[in-house]
């Protein structure tokens, strides 16, 4: 072990939080937690302590250690999460796949809002809030903020009394009407408010709302609303969904980089990412991703449909950046601090020029070019200073192109790594709504064709018969048994 780690090793604190062992090169290689950091990292270095084959090569790499501390356990199961899925360390097998994250899901603007856990989130309008490691921790967590919150967690059919949850006061008894609608919405904006970290915001606001209750005499109000106080006080001792690894982004090495190669003020707080989808011109597509210090912020995702089908990604990716940055929509989505477009030179030009007929010069753009991986910047009208010094010490180098300077660097480095996070959840998120495009017309556009037959008589036959192929294989008989005579009629002689 070097002199300079042993020293620094007596400097960790005996409080819980996340590790990053890093190699000579400064690449994180492995990320863990700890209840005691202290005790835990200085075990690593222990010769008395056994190891088996993968730790004792582990520990022959490490050539320094970071680390970040937080204020309880689970905290730093959620923080080490977060951060192999950021950083993606080899040594960290086990917890790399992503089957393993978990969500919150609110569907907060339905007539029955519920919440629950799933492990796919869904670009079905709910409120997703993740990922996290441990689906236990986390049913644990709102199993107490359940007491406080209530919620339901399913639609009931055909219940005609409130259910014993709600009696428990788990439940808001939504369906005998125990509670209005506006107001169970109400408690779960705090419920959300809450797992974002707006703790104290949310216990001033139950005080608030206390002390008018008392001042009302409608004291049974205001012992309901103190034992939530009370309830609130027990959960922080034993789980916080902190947003610990939002706070202290200076911490973020990846996004330390990306504020060294390119000389800016600040960090990043919010990346957009950008990608085309369609098949030769048809259900074209585009997707806006939103990455909030350097986290999938998965509830700030937009996706466009193109005025115009045609197959020219430039103007279509022209098309795109003209409304993401309207007026309108830089009002209503905030302005990022970096946008990152999906394809080379081309793609990019079509979005710079775009963001400065929208007077936006002032954002940052850059691309990434698959296959190599190359950051692509413009260089004049990307506003971006490139610093030499930064792409040498990452081990890179660049290539001057014309108006446009392409950065090629190593491919585990924590920077490429987050920019190909972006990048593949734009294009993923891209993909998905042309694929939904897709099948809905190739599933009713055959049959939009038949004459006479109007909307509601296309669902009935494509919930019957599915397809057109499988419609062709049936007797009129069978036709006329779900749209009447006179329609299979007019189908069959069609389908002839």
């Amino acid at each position: 072990m070097k002199k300079s780690l042993a020293v620094k090793l007596k400097t960790l604190p005996s409080k819980p939080g996340v590790y990053f062992h890093k190699d000579k090169k400064g690449t994180i290689i492995y990320v863990g937690k700890a209840a005691n950091l202290k005790n835990r990292v200085r075990q690593y270095f222990h010769a008395s302590i056994s190891q088996d084959a993968k730790t004792s090569l582990l520990i022959e790499e490490i050539a320094d250690t970071d680390w970040m501390v937080v204020d309880s356990e689970i905290e730093a199961l959620f923080l080490e999460a977060e951060m192999i899925r950021r950083y993606m360390p080899r040594y960290n097998v086990l917890l790399r796949d992503d089957k393993s994250m978990v969500y919150i899901r609110i569907d907060y603007d339905s007539n029955y809002p519920t919440v629950n856990l799933t492990r796919r989130p869904l670009d079905d309008r709910a409120r997703y809030f993740g990922p996290y490691l441990s689906a236990y921790s986390v049913k644990e967590a709102l199993r107490g903020l359940r007491r406080v919150f209530p919620f339901a967690m399913s639609k009931p059919y055909g219940q005609k009394r409130p259910s014993l949850q709600y009696y428990l006061g788990l439940d808001p008894g939504l369906e005998t009407g125990r509670t209005p609608l506006k107001e169970y919405r109400k408690n779960l904006k705090n419920l959300m408010a809450y797992i974002k970290g707006n703790q104290q915001t949310i216990v001033r606001h139950l005080e608030r709302d206390m002390e008018q209750a008392a001042k009302t005499k409608d004291y049974e109000l205001a012992a309901k609303i103190r034992n939530r106080l009370f309830a609130l006080r027990d959960i922080k001792k034993q789980v916080i969904f902190g947003n610990k690894e939002f706070l202290d982004i200076s911490k973020d090495h990846a996004l330390a980089e990306l504020v060294r190669l390119f000389e800016l003020n600040k960090p990043p707080q919010r990346i957009e990412g950008y990608d085309i989808s369609h098949m030769q011109g048809t259900d074209v597509v585009a997707s806006m991703v939103a990455f909030v210090n350097g986290v999938s912020n998965k509830s700030q995702y937009r996706k466009f449909k193109t005025k115009l089908e045609r197959n020219d990604d430039f103007s279509n990716m022209f098309e795109i950046i003209s409304r993401r940055f309207s007026e309108k929509n830089l009002h209503d989505w905030g302005i990022p601090d970096l946008v990152l477009i999906d394809g080379g030179k081309g793609q990019l030009d079509a979005a710079l020029k775009a963001r400065d007929l929208r007077h936006c010069s002032n954002i940052p753009f850059i691309g990434l070019a698959k296959r190599e991986e190359q950051i692509v910047v413009h260089h004049a009208l990307s506003n971006i200073v490139l610093n030499d010094k930064v792409i040498n010490a990452l081990g890179g180098y660049k290539i001057e192109n014309g108006k446009f300077v392409v950065i090629n660097l190593p491919h585990q480095t924590n920077l490429i790594k987050l920019l190909q996070r972006i990048r593949d959840e734009s294009h993923r998120f891209a993909i998905s709504y042309h694929s939904t495009l897709k099948t809905k017309h190739q599933t009713a556009s055959a049959i939009d064709t038949i004459p006479g037959i109007g909307p509601l008589t296309r669902k009935k036959i494509i919930r019957q018969f599915g397809s057109l192929k499988s419609l062709a294989k049936v007797s009129e008989a069978d036709i006329a048994q779900i749209i009447g005579k006179h329609k299979a009629k007019l189908i069959k002689i069609w389908l002839n």
